[in-house]
């Protein structure tokens, strides 16, 4: 399964869990997108839900995503 990626861009209200122009891996939530919402690994390691204005998309090159899936396992 190939891991997908989002860059923060803020993080009022959630400092202590996100660092704004840090990636961060995104997981598949389809309730959560209908609320506008994204699930994402955070600074604490689990995954919780956030606004998914806070975030902006990524798009890295090939060598890049191969190099974060075998650092990310």
């Amino acid at each position: 399964m190939r891991k997908h990626f989002m860059i923060c861009v803020d993080n009022r209200g959630y400092e202590s869990s996100l660092e704004i122009r840090k990636l961060y891996e995104m997981l598949t939530d389809r309730v959560a997108e209908k609320h506008h919402q994204i699930r994402i690994i955070d600074e604490s390691g689990e995954d919780y839900v956030y606004p998914e204005k806070f975030f902006a998309p990524v798009r890295l090159p090939n060598i890049t995503k191969e190099k974060l899936e075998l650092v990310i396992a």
